[in-house]
């Protein structure tokens, strides 16, 4: 991390509690005075409202907990002093959409304490940057020995106006998977978060969390009109959280933008997260893999051992070979170890082997034949959600991994349920992954997890931690009805608010012709290219067959465009509806843009004032050939070239659910 400025104002504590009259509002503003927080004491009950400039975001908004035997810390409270600071700094990530990242905010910390003999303390920080704000709650170590069970956190969140909330349930059988709903915030039931909501004031509003550490995740459930209370999940016998002595809660946030896409490139999420405590970061490094996957997805291998079984050491070498000839460097290959049937997903309890390999396949072989064609294998654990086995293994399956040269692992978690009792998203499924992340670390791997929980900002402090899934990724696609044209519109601005998702795009072969009938990709190909763009991810799978590839001057796009950004823009883009968004390669001069629309066939007119002023550059464009779109000629990608300058402009066209992919490469 290089620290490029800092600014800290000496810390201001006010102590009132001799005071006659004590004064019971506060309040902070952002750095440019646009978001403010104000808190409020009155008759003992803590509350705090949100503006951003002359507008009002939430009208006064209760705080405080609920402990086991309704025991409340929620009123009869008095203000035992207030801090202020301001902070600015500017931080570099590892890897990321964006190389630096200025850390700005004013921050207020309210000290309370009980008024009654128990006196209890309990402090609020509020923390208020330029877009958005964020606070937590501090329950400090004060001599209570006993273990304290949350069996409810009372936050609440009264937005001053109604608005279109984009929204997933928030438990089920698919946990984050699920397409998304578009209702009004007074009709909503429980949610997942991030929730995005587009406000009758003008506003758009994302409501996560941040440092999601030992913790409950936070949803949000609708009360009345148009007020959302945090819903802690709960462990299976109740209790919300289970802590001892002291606590801190993940920091509640509401991203703030004046238009959707000022959501995209708000970096407040990571801000709230505790800086990089990998001191060698050497090992870990972006990249795009292959991977023995889709044809499993789409029925051509399957994932067991039989006359289709597709991780085999035959197929694992056709598959190096191929990515070797193609220049890319990583293989995802699942399927490779003991314990895959037919029936695995139906039980969640199913029994893996994380070391022993199944019949037709020798991974010291195949690992030994990708090092001597410059190819790295990707690990693959699929837990079944049965953790106690996995844990049981984890040394042993980490070490072997060790041993063999594989530097990355994704592990799934493919179960409504852990151990089939406890959710994903609870304190229990929160501890188990960040505990995983850091085992992961020791052994300098490099993890994606699949079936995760929702990410909080945590690969600021663990790099090593590269991507998730958390939404219907590709694979919906082959099997199913398939992802909607709009779906992958919807993305940008409500899942990847909250960090980079695996969604392995890139395919090519969008009508799926060796796949099962009547399932196809609902887009063209030219808007397959343009996902490398629109969704971030510093690791992307290039997910179709290699013999889709073979031969397909479109496949020069997946090749070219990097995972790793030195600068991010986002030009337009309405929730739904269409983006475009352009990022510029950390590693070279050179620009890229995807662009996609829904089903909605659309023109463009794009400023490339986003181009280094007075520098020529040569734009390779990959659009919808003429009259294709989602429907009609779907794989057909039209190819030109034109120099341009930050000057000009260029005029897209995209089909129905289309797309377009532009290589901006500077040629003086």
């Amino acid at each position: 991390m290089k620290t490029k400025f800092f600014i800290a104002s000496a810390v201001a504590l006010v102590t009132i509690a001799c005071q006659k009259e004590q004064p019971t509002q506060f309040e902070v503003a952002s750095p440019e005075g646009v978001n403010k927080i104000s808190f409020s004491l009155e008759n003992g009950a803590p509350s705090y409202s949100v503006t951003h400039g002359e507008k009002t975001v939430l009208n006064p908004s209760k705080l405080g907990f609920v402990f086991k035997n309704a025991d409340s810390l929620n009123t009869n409270f008095e203000i035992a002093g207030i801090k202020e600071r301001t902070f600015d700094d500017t931080w570099e990530q590892v890897w990321g959409e964006k190389k630096e990242i200025r850390n700005n905010y004013n921050e207020l910390v309210v000290e309370l304490q009980e008024k009654d003999e128990a006196k209890r303390k309990l402090n609020i920080e509020f923390r208020a940057f330029d877009d958005g704000v964020a606070f937590r709650y501090v329950f400090p170590e004060q001599g209570i020995k006993d273990s304290i069970f949350i069996m409810d956190e009372l936050t609440t969140f009264n937005l001053k106006d109604d608005g279109k909330a984009w929204w997933i349930p928030a438990y089920g059988e698919q946990r984050y998977e699920y397409l998304f709903n578009n209702d009004p915030v007074s009709t909503l039931d429980t949610v997942h978060t991030p929730l995005t909501i587009e406000s009758k004031s003008g506003l758009s509003l994302s409501f996560h969390e941040a440092n999601l550490v030992d913790f409950a995740s936070t949803t949000l459930a609708h009360t009345e009109g148009t007020t959302l209370k945090t819903d802690l999940v709960p462990w299976a016998d109740g209790v919300k959280v289970r802590t001892t002595e002291s606590f801190k809660t993940p920091w509640r946030t509401i991203q703030i933008g004046e238009k959707p896409t000022d959501l995209i490139t708000s970096y407040l999420i990571l801000n709230l997260n505790e800086p990089n405590k990998i001191e060698d970061t050497s090992w870990i490094k972006p990249f795009k893999y292959l991977g023995i996957w889709w044809a499993m997805h789409i029925g051509k291998y399957t994932f067991w051992e039989g006359e289709k079984q597709g991780a085999t050491t035959k197929h694992a070498k056709e598959y190096i070979d191929f990515a070797e000839k193609v220049d890319i460097d990583h293989l995802l290959i699942e399927g490779w170890n003991k314990g895959w049937t037919p029936d695995w997903y139906k039980n969640a309890m199913h029994q893996f082997s994380f070391t022993k390999e199944a019949d037709n396949f020798d991974l010291e072989e195949v690992t030994d034949y990708a090092k001597r064609h410059n190819v790295r294998i990707i690990g693959y654990h699929e837990t079944g959600s049965n953790i106690d086995n996995y844990l049981k293994q984890i040394d042993s399956a980490f070490a072997l991994y060790n041993k063999v040269g594989i530097h990355d692992v994704k592990i799934g978690h493919v179960g409504s349920l852990l151990k089939m009792k406890e959710w994903h998203h609870g304190q229990f499924g929160v501890n188990y992954f960040r505990y995983v992340l850091k085992k992961a670390a020791e052994y300098h791997l490099t993890v994606l997890f699949h079936e995760p929980i929702k990410d909080t900002g945590e690969r600021r402090t663990y790099p090593n931690m590269m991507a998730r899934e958390g939404a219907r990724g590709q694979e919906y696609n082959a099997w199913s009805d398939g992802n909607p044209p709009n779906y992958t519109t919807i993305l940008p601005f409500t899942r990847f608010l909250s960090g980079p998702m695996d969604f392995t795009a890139g395919i090519l072969d969008v009508e799926v012709k060796q796949g099962y009938p009547g399932r196809r990709v609902h887009s063209t190909a030219a808007k397959q290219l343009a996902l490398l763009v629109t969704v971030f991810s510093p690791i992307q799978m290039l997910a179709d067959l290699p013999e889709n590839y073979e031969g397909q001057p479109a496949f020069e796009f997946l090749h070219d465009v990097p995972t790793n950004w030195e600068d991010t823009k986002v030009l337009n883009g309405e929730v739904g509806e269409y983006i475009t968004t352009v990022r510029k390669d950390v590693a070279s001069d050179d620009w890229y843009l995807g662009s996609m629309t829904n089903e909605k066939a659309r023109d463009f007119e794009i400023s490339l004032s986003f181009l280094e002023e007075g520098a020529t550059y040569e734009a390779k464009i990959y659009a919808d050939a003429e009259g294709t779109d989602e429907t009609h000629n779907p794989s057909s990608v039209a190819i030109s070239t034109k120099e341009v300058k930050a000057s000009d402009s260029l005029n897209l066209h995209l089909g129905a659910s289309g797309g377009v992919a532009i290589r901006f490469k500077k040629i003086d």
